[in-house]
Parts: structure tokens; sequence; C-alpha cells
């Protein structure tokens, strides 16, 4: 198979969808790697690196693009990147496309084969093409937010783990799963008050045994949240539904009673965000202040730290990836019926139920189509 992989043009992401050892893997396996120049770049990976391991190097995407039976991205691909889908190519990225009604048309118009990493699930529920990602956002979450606490960036001034003699920050963390737990670690690290809600008691149990007394973990209920939001110097978002729009947990009720200069941290915003005053931003432009609470809705936030995260998520996307190139979307799926649950979109069908519930559209079971 063909395999191509680009340079990202979404802002400020400096993350690639294969390494030079990705590269030599496929090839190991038989199949041509087309590498758009310069690609690797912002992760510090050379043009000679991808040439040794064996990829044809491109000068443009366009090239690529033409090329290419399976394209291995990053993000999902921008309106620009539109004008490249041609019917048949299997694209393997994060698509979010609950969130992104126009990318989903252009899918389905051009007959693109979309394999999502945020949906692709193993039969014990795992996400494991998100779980690195979550991981990464969870720990940036509280980093960033750390930051944006600081007077200069808009925020109340408050040192999360305080000093002797002085009150630590409170932080509150909406949802427990991978991204939430990874918040928790660095907070409860850093020294703050850490409350975690989740709707999930056995997830809450599992919390309370891994931090103990140092973390305060609570249902998650309206009631609950609105509590714990007056109080907070911090507040993070980590709700996730897998392939649909997330929840609203973070009510704009909530910003009149909170502190002035109090932060919010947005991790769900690729998926729409769990903020009713949320809005994607970008690393250029990160934050912005509504009712006195600072807002950060970064869409792309692992890649502040490209070179962390493009390891961790390649390290991921490898193994199916290979069993697609190997065998052809059908029989991979045929052989590890996990990939099925990563295929959104197939012969212009909608097939996973998360996005057609979003837009009201069809949805088409894509085992019914093998």
């Amino acid at each position: 198979m063909k395999i191509g992989c680009v340079k990202e043009i979404k802002n400020n992401e400096f993350r690639v969808g294969l390494t030079p050892d990705n590269v030599k893997a496929y090839v190991a396996a038989g199949h041509d790697v087309y590498i758009e120049k310069g690609a690797g770049e912002g992760s510090g990976f050379t043009d000679k690196e991808y040439s040794e391991a064996g990829a044809k190097m491109k000068k443009s995407a366009a090239d690529v693009w033409k090329i290419s039976q399976m394209m291995v991205k990053v993000k999902e691909p921008l309106e620009e990147e539109y004008k490249f889908f041609h019917e048949g190519l299997i694209l393997y990225t994060y698509l979010h496309l609950a969130a992104d009604k126009p990318q989903t048309d252009a899918l389905l118009a051009a007959k693109v084969t979309g394999v999502a990493y945020e949906t692709l699930q193993e039969r014990d529920r795992s996400l494991p093409l998100l779980a690195p990602m979550s991981q990464i956002a969870g720990r940036l979450s509280i980093q960033e937010g750390a930051k944006y606490l600081e007077k200069k960036f808009g925020g109340e001034g408050v040192l999360l783990a305080g000093v002797p003699g002085t009150p630590k920050a409170n932080v509150v963390v909406l949802g427990g799963g991978t991204v939430g737990a990874n918040a928790c670690k660095i907070a409860v690290g850093m020294g703050a008050n850490v409350t975690v809600f989740d709707v999930n008691l056995k997830r809450l149990e599992y919390l309370d045994e891994i931090f103990g007394a140092r973390l305060q973990t609570m249902v998650s209920t309206d009631a609950n949240i609105e509590r714990a939001v007056k109080d907070a110097d911090l507040v993070i978002g980590s709700v996730l539904i897998p392939g649909a729009v997330t929840p609203k947990l973070f009510k704009q009720k909530y910003l009149k009673e909170m502190r002035p200069g109090a932060v919010f941290v947005d991790v769900a915003i690729d998926q729409g965000g769990c903020g009713e005053t949320s809005h994607v931003t970008t690393h250029d432009d990160p934050v912005y202040i509504l009712d006195g609470v600072v807002h950060y809705c970064v869409g792309n936030m692992p890649g502040a730290v490209p070179r962390t995260s493009t390891i961790a998520l390649t390290n991921a996307t490898l193994r199916y990836g290979l069993q697609i190139a190997n065998y052809g979307l059908e029989e991979a799926c045929k052989k590890n019926d996990v990939i099925c649950s990563g295929v959104n979109t197939y012969k212009g069908k909608l097939t996973f139920k998360g996005v057609a519930d979003a837009f009201g559209y069809e949805y088409t079971d894509f085992r019914s189509m093998l």
C-alpha cells in the first residue's frame, strides 16, 4: 500500500503522523511511504532521517495526497485540504466529526474512508489511540491552568501549591477518565486541594484508592458541581463520550458565582467542549475572559509538546495502521474487529452512530457492509 504523511497545517500544530521509525516498519512490511518535506521538523525529525528510513520525499502536500492510498495524520484535515480528498482514500487520524459538520460532509461527498483515532475502542472498552494524548492533555491542563492563574495573564494571582501560611489553590476536575486522572496526578503533586467529579462510582472508588486522602471524590450532579466551582481557582473540563458531542457540564450561570480571575480549561473542546461558554482557541491566542473567568480552550493542546506527543501517539497508532496497510481495511477489520470501531465514514456512508446522531444523519452499520 502507498502510505502518505504531510505536514500538519493547524495553528501551532507541530506533531507529525509518522516518525522515521514508523517509516522503517511500513517499508519493512513491503509498503511505499511518501513524506512531505519538512513534515517532521516541528517534532525534531529531519528529512534526512525519513529518507534514510526508506521514505520517498515529496516537495508538496498535494503530491503526497495525490499518490496516497492511506494518509496518516495527527489532526483532522482543514478546509483547504478537502480538495485533496479522493474516493477510496483511507484517512487515518483524529477526526472529531461530531463537532465538525463541514468535514463530515466533505468526507461523505468524496467517499473517503475515515478511520478515527478517537473512536477506535478495544474489547475492554479502552481507547488506545486517544489514551496517550489524553494523558498529555490532562497533565498539560494543570500546567497551563497554573500559568493563566498568574495575574499578568488575567488570573487571580494564585499559586497552586501556596506556601506555608497561605491557602492552597482549589482545583476542580470534571470527569475522572484518562484526562481527569492525569490532571489529578499533576494537581495533587503540585500540592493543590483537588476535587474530582464523575458519574461512575466505580471510577471514583478507583481514584480514591490511588490518591487516598489527597483527593476529594464527588458524584457528578449539577448541584454538586455548582457548589464546588464557587470556590474553585482552577476548573478542568475533562468529560468524554467517545465520538459524540460532549455534554455541557460547566454552565454559563456558574461564571457569575466564581472568583474573578478563576481559570477554566476545557480539554474536551475537540468534541465541542463541556462548557456552555467554550469556543475553540489557538496556541497563538489561547484564552479569553468572560464574566471575569479566564477560558483556555485550545483545540490541540498536545501540539504544544510535539516531540513527546508524536512519539506517544505513533507508539499507539502504528500497530493498527500496519494491519490496515498489510491486509486492506476490509480484511483487517475481519481479522481484528476492533478496527471497525474506528471507521466513521465508508463509501459515502456515515458509520459511527454518535456522529450520525449529532447531525441527524442516517447511520449505517459498517460491519453490515463488509
